[in-house]
């Protein structure tokens, strides 16, 4: 048999040529039965619903004819479900081919006379998407919508990181009869209801750059709450090895400095401090560094930890005395999570030290030192920071 996995673009309207001739060649066409109904009239052989891989799988294996045809929504390389279907067919022997079709992110771009090469890409349809996380690229976002998460649902993400005044455009129903493209802010789309079938472009947002940890101390807010200076964080940054898709826990934040350098590498940070004033500091910084993928939760390790999401990476800078609690709680989340622990007292090591030891990891130690400079009249005089210890394990 040999059949065509076909992009059939917003319907009737936007089919390409060889679309419609593999179509009116077809004997047999599988689809989604809202795209079945649409193309009713365009496809000549009878039609089989089916909406998930494995139904399209098997509707064609029960197929006598020679030629049949698969239907996808839009384009059929743009978050299809083509890319799962089709090495299936492959592996059974079928002579299978693929069409393009119209996207949903053409046409708004064509709508609104911009082109979209710059703008990143992302599916928020029947999977969980986190916009703001999104957003940390410095590029316009287009988000092909569905399930919970539609526009308003992801409008809502972006005015609780601080974003409601960002611009964005949503398309409803596009090349249809009732399409409609609104655009407003995110605080305003965040109030409205849409259409099942719609998508939301969010502008770029003005965010940090994406750099190597280790911003100058005074850039920090920093009142009187203690901070990790700047050649730790990078310390703490490099044990960490933080990818840009990480989620990275910093406990005991204080004035956020290491939850801001987390952020900037990472895809999602959560700062987690109990005391209220610091929690203020940390958001002065949230804001100041525009990193709006950080979150603040305010309260007590490790009972404030329990509904954060599984960490990749988490940095311990202060644990109120619950040390092996918090590297229970975090390793609890995730076994190959990279743990480090900043310490300052020799009792700290040594709670670090049976922290790791009863999980079973072997620790890294190192004590960072560092001695500055400063002007004393015509001379320069060496001036030491308390050295700190850094215990890391984890990420097996």
């Amino acid at each position: 048999m040999y059949v065509t996995l076909i992009g059939a673009g917003a319907g009737p309207d936007t089919l390409t040529t060889q679309a419609l001739a593999a179509l009116t060649q077809a004997e047999a066409v599988v689809g989604a039965p809202r795209l079945l109904e649409s193309l009713a009239g365009i496809c000549a052989g009878p039609a089989y619903p089916a909406s998930t891989a494995c139904d399209m799988l098997a509707a064609l294996e029960a197929l006598d004819c020679q030629r049949a045809a698969v239907l996808f929504s839009g384009d059929s390389g743009f978050f299809s479900g083509a890319r799962t279907l089709l090495p299936l067919l492959r592996e059974r022997g079928y002579d299978a081919n693929l069409l393009p079709g119209i996207s949903s992110v053409q046409l708004l771009a064509a709508r609104l006379g911009r082109p979209w090469q710059d703008w990143r890409l992302v599916s928020a349809h029947g999977v969980d998407a986190d916009a703001p996380a999104e957003l940390m690229g410095g590029k316009p976002v287009f988000f092909l919508t569905g399930g919970k998460l539609g526009p308003a649902a992801l409008c809502g993400q972006i005015v609780r990181a601080g974003l409601g005044t960002l611009a964005v455009t949503v398309g409803e129903n596009l090349a249809c009869p009732d399409e409609r493209v609104t655009t407003g802010t995110a605080g305003e789309m965040a109030e409205k209801s849409f259409a099942p079938l719609s998508v939301l472009l969010a502008e770029a947002a003005p965010v940090m750059p994406r750099r190597a940890p280790g911003w100058p101390d005074d850039a920090f807010i920093r009142g009187s709450t203690p901070m990790t200076k700047q050649t730790v964080r990078a310390a703490i940054a490099s044990k960490l090895a933080v990818t840009p898709n990480d989620i990275c826990w910093d406990v005991g934040a204080g004035t956020g400095s290491v939850s801001v350098e987390l952020a900037a590498l990472a895809r999602r940070a959560y700062a987690v401090e109990r005391d209220a004033d610091a929690c203020g500091l940390i958001e002065q910084n949230r804001e100041k560094f525009r990193a709006w993928n950080l979150s603040i939760v305010q309260g007590t390790a490790p009972e404030a930890l329990e509904n954060l999401p599984a960490p990749d990476a988490v940095f311990i800078g202060g644990s109120g005395g619950k040390l092996g609690a918090i590297l229970d709680a975090a390793f609890g989340k995730n076994q190959a999570a990279r743990l480090c622990v900043s310490a300052v007292t020799l009792e700290t090591v040594h709670a670090a030290l049976e922290g790791f030891q009863r999980l079973g990891l072997e620790p890294d130690i190192v004590q960072v030192a560092v001695t500055g400079v400063k002007p004393a009249g015509a001379l320069h005089m060496l001036t030491a920071n308390a050295p700190v210890f850094l215990i890391t394990g984890g990420g097996s």
